[in-house]
């Protein structure tokens, strides 16, 4: 089974770039968020009524990536994640009213059922910007943001207590807000500790 690394973080802090840039510099499968391809994105941007689909869209979507990276030949790559989508993103859409309590529960037992036939990735890279950082990038690119600018520092809030129940030893966290958008900084230290990991599977 290939090793799974997945990169983690509030919406505009990086992930998809970072990813794009490490497979420049070495062979990995990938799976992206899928932003535009989602059929229930658009629709959630427009009407809160669509958050509950969106969100089991994604979770499905994700552990289905999760699978298909696992069995592909090469060490994995993801934009984000299935654990991200849970405790980062549908518990901040629970916060702000999008999702019911029974709607996050659903989302929940869901998130539950999958991760439990799937083994956890064997890394995450956790990126974190400040505000003006992540306002800018948000800012710049051309997709569709969910999640704002405003909503970032809650967001790492529910990464940061996600993260805290994983062994130390499985998390590279890094502070990206002074790095340009290339990472000079922070790639040769992901890749670094890459390498260790898939040196040992």
């Amino acid at each position: 089974m290939n090793p799974l690394f997945v990169i983690v973080g509030a919406s505009g802090v990086g992930k998809t770039t970072l990813m794009n840039l490490l497979k420049t510099r070495h062979q990995f499968a990938v799976a992206y968020e899928q932003h535009i391809e989602r059929p229930f994105q658009k629709l959630f941007k427009q009407d809160a009524k669509y958050a509950l689909a969106n969100q089991i869209d994604y979770l499905l979507m994700r552990a289905e990536q999760e699978r298909d990276l696992r069995n592909s030949g090469a060490p994995a790559l993801m934009d984000g994640g299935l654990d991200l989508d849970f405790y980062g993103f549908t518990r901040l859409f629970h916060h702000r009213g999008w999702l019911s309590a029974a709607e996050f529960d659903l989302c929940r037992r869901l998130h539950h059922l999958t991760r439990q036939s799937l083994p956890p990735p064997d890394l995450i890279i956790h990126l974190q910007a400040n505000e003006q950082t992540i306002r800018q990038r948000l800012a710049s690119r051309n997709r569709i943001n969910i999640a704002s600018s405003e909503d970032a520092e809650l967001l790492d809030g529910y990464v940061m207590k996600w993260l805290s129940q994983i062994p130390p030893s499985k998390i590279l966290q890094l502070d990206v807000s002074q790095e340009s958008i290339n990472f000079p900084v922070s790639i040769p230290i992901i890749l670094d500790k890459i390498r260790a990991i898939h040196g040992k599977s």
